[in-house]
């Protein structure tokens, strides 16, 4: 939008009017010592003809690395159509729709995102979104306590191959409301969550379980056996997965017993990587839970005339008058992202995302089956996956990294970090949008890294 700033003349006349002498003036009663020091190292003002040759040479300074890392955040491609559909300005400028006379392409866009998302996952109903899947993760551990009304423990199990970035946010929220996480041990071996690991709590209350579906290695959980462990004992299940595995996975509704909330993160639906934001999460759940899930839900009707019409059915929140008896502070969602998603589902329909996950599965077994030939270079797990793998090398992992990235190749993360016990660990990722020469490059990129740190 255009911003065009207030002269020192405006400036004047607007403090003349209300009769102050400066704009320090105006905020006198701020005591000194917590204001806002003046910018230090900023660089004399510029005019547009300098701005825009400036920021040319900073584009050009740009790299265009080969990425292979996922973990959470995907390369995707997304059609043109997506965004010049989304940043029209009926879309780009609109805000919440409070008020549903005037707001209902809005609420109508937010309608078709629901309905879309209570489909992927296999759920009746889904809200208009949240801010990204780790706080989503959070939002659905503390609805799943709401739901168990019967648990006094505020105990709920988390496995481990649960996305570590995950786990740290919900562990933030949903700490000051004394829930405590259990983490669950995975499998060395396969990379999976057994049954097994859910045993020694059969006769414990357990407020929640959650299941990551492929989980943050990539492994295919036995997701039917794990929620029906939990559905058999009366303890909510929360499922956590990727929205483009669902074009091919069994979605968590139809699981054995059925999820009883699903979140995920949205990104990989039309929005950019952007360097890191602003994403969006999804929320979907039972009907007979729909009173406590967190934020807002569009719904369909009809008016007097019998024409089609959208409003808000439910604001769970309460923000505008109960607020301490709030579900939760979700607030403005990420409308303009949901906005893209919704853009992006409708395009591709359930035969394009189909194909994208088709390929992304394709993709990362070719790329997994070329690494893997390179000496010092396995494969951690065995058994399906989908979207990503972890490699194991002969040798750190982050000077490998750092090799890589002389060459333009973003090779993956360290899992060192959040995984110590995996040793040399590598988690890698190949999307769509990798060819068969990408893959080669990364391929001979990395014999050549380690090729060249034996040497040295």
């Amino acid at each position: 939008m255009a911003f065009i700033p207030h002269t020192e003349a405006d400036v004047e006349e607007m403090l003349a009017v209300i009769g102050v002498r400066s704009i320090e003036q105006l905020f006198e009663e701020i005591p000194a010592s917590v204001r806002a020091r003046p910018l230090a190292g900023i660089p004399e003002a510029l005019n547009e003809m300098e701005v825009t040759r400036l920021m040319t040479r900073r584009a050009a300074s740009d790299r265009l690395a080969l990425s292979f890392i996922g973990a959470g955040a995907y390369e995707h491609h997304i059609p043109a159509a997506v965004w010049a559909i989304a940043a029209r300005g009926e879309f780009y400028s609109s805000y919440t729709p409070y008020q549903a006379e005037a707001s209902q392409g809005t609420l109508q866009a937010i309608y078709e995102f629901q309905t879309m998302i209570a489909s992927l996952t296999g759920m009746q109903v889904a809200n208009a979104s949240l801010y990204d899947g780790a706080s989503a993760f959070a939002e659905a551990l503390l609805m799943a306590v709401r739901v168990n009304r019967k648990s006094k423990s505020l105990k709920a199990l988390v496995p481990r191959a649960v996305h570590p970035h995950y786990r740290a946010v919900a562990r933030c929220i949903t700490s000051h409301q004394g829930l405590t996480l259990e983490e669950l041990a995975y499998d060395a071996a396969s990379g999976r969550t057994l049954v097994d690991a859910l045993e020694p709590y059969g006769g414990e209350d357990i407020a929640a379980v959650a299941i990551q579906q492929p989980n943050f290695f990539g492994v295919l959980e036995e997701v039917d056996g794990l929620s029906e462990w939990a559905r058999s004992r009366g303890v909510p299940v929360i499922a956590v997965v990727n929205p483009v595995s669902l074009a091919l996975l069994k979605p968590p509704g139809e699981w054995r017993g059925g999820a009883d909330v699903v979140v995920g993160e949205g990104q990989p639906l039309g929005v950019p990587l952007s360097s890191g934001g602003p994403y969006f999460g999804f929320m979907a759940t039972r009907m007979e839970h729909v009173r406590q899930m967190p934020g807002r839900i569009a719904g369909g009707t009809v008016d007097l005339a019998g024409r089609e019409a959208f409003t808000l059915t439910l604001q769970a929140r309460e923000q505008h008058i109960r607020r301490g008896r709030a579900t939760s502070n979700i607030c403005t969602n990420q409308g303009l992202m949901v906005t893209a998603a919704t853009v992006y589902l409708s395009l591709m329909g359930p035969q394009g995302l189909q194909r994208v996950a088709k390929a992304c599965h394709a993709r990362t077994r070719e790329l997994v089956e070329a690494l893997t030939r390179i000496d010092g270079v396995r494969a951690a797990f065995a058994g399906p996956r989908f979207h990503e793998a972890v490699l194991q090398l002969d040798r750190p992992v982050a000077p490998v990294l750092a090799a890589l990235e002389r060459e333009d190749i973003v090779g993956g993360l360290d899992l060192a970090p959040h995984y110590p016990e995996l040793g040399n660990a590598l988690l890698v990722c190949a999307t769509e949008t990798k060819t068969d020469a990408d893959i080669q490059a990364f391929a001979s990129a990395l014999a050549g890294a380690l090729e060249a740190r034996t040497a040295a």
